[in-house]
């Protein structure tokens, strides 16, 4: 039985596999330049968007965490090289409130709150022997979702986030920042499915008047339905960004392998690694990734 299904059954479990739904940012869009930046909303999981219409109001908080190794890093010439050496531990708490407008139910919306959590740490070295710490609250976000079902068993929507430059001054590159993307989900048989969005992110100019080049980014995941409560997948995670001020264009290309599993009624958690399989003068991935949800 599909995740939707459950949720029009009145089965908390239903709500608990939705409960991750819509955002998922990444430490990305709070540092300055394109080599250091991570792959824009690559923190969503499998069944991410698997979401329903016509259903009681209902509210989700999100936890993900993950930490990131930040010993190698993409050249301008495309080869893996040796990176600063430092670590990232990054959390995002996230608040959101799903409902139904009585005007079209079967139109469902979301309105999201979340707060970034970001410490960077550097170890000991020849170069930096003292070590180095820094950390804070990131910048905040808040937007909107709005999707609709084309099939049954499937979605299709938007959403579109303003990301409010008030974080700590550690962690922030005081800049405005929209990120707008399609999203979509849909069964691929009956033991498969896709998730996915593509989209992109506006950013404002820096304090420096520099304006950072667009950024376009596409994250997808693969899911094999094992049982009820466990779900296997597959994540693939590409962004681009254009050359600008100077600096060259970059991108990376990540995968990874993880799974989904119902801990509880109206709880759900998921557990990925992601490496970089490609790049160009961009930051390489080398995560774990973890993501809890509740709902009620």
């Amino acid at each position: 039985m599909s995740i939707t299904s459950r949720l029009h059954l009145g089965n908390k479990r239903g709500r608990a596999a939705i409960g991750a739904a819509i955002l998922a940012m990444s430490m990305a869009l709070m540092v300055g330049t394109p080599a250091r930046a991570q792959t824009t909303f690559d923190v969503i999981g499998p069944k991410e968007y698997d979401l329903p219409v016509n259903f009681d109001p209902f509210n989700v908080f999100v936890q993900y965490a993950y930490v990131q190794d930040n010993s190698k890093v993409w050249s301008n010439s495309g080869e893996s090289i040796v990176g600063d050496g430092s670590q990232a531990l990054v959390g995002l708490s996230k608040y959101v409130y799903f409902w139904t407008p009585e005007f079209n139910r079967n139109v469902g919306v979301a309105w999201e709150i979340i707060q970034p959590e970001i410490s960077v740490r550097n170890s000991k070295s020849q170069a930096n022997p003292d070590g180095s710490q820094v950390s804070g609250f990131g910048d905040t976000i808040t937007g909107f979702a709005t999707w609709f079902k084309p099939t049954p068993a499937s979605t299709l929507g938007v959403q579109s986030f303003v990301q409010i430059p008030i974080g700590d001054t550690d962690v922030s590159d005081q800049t405005w920042k929209n990120l707008s993307s399609v999203l979509w989900y849909t069964p691929i048989g009956s033991a498969f499915d896709w998730t996915g969005n593509a989209g992109f992110v506006w950013q404002s100019s820096k304090p420096s008047r520099v304006q950072p080049a667009m950024l376009y980014h596409t994250n997808n995941r693969f899911g094999w339905l094992a049982t009820d409560w466990l779900e296997p997948f597959i994540a693939l995670d590409y962004e681009y960004i254009g050359a600008y001020a100077g600096f060259n264009e970059a991108w990376s290309f990540d995968g990874g392998l993880g799974f989904m599993i119902d801990t509880f009624e109206n709880q759900w958690l998921t557990l990925r690694y992601s490496q970089s399989l490609a790049g160009k003068n961009h930051s390489y991935n080398d995560s774990w990734n973890l993501k809890y949800a509740v709902v009620w």
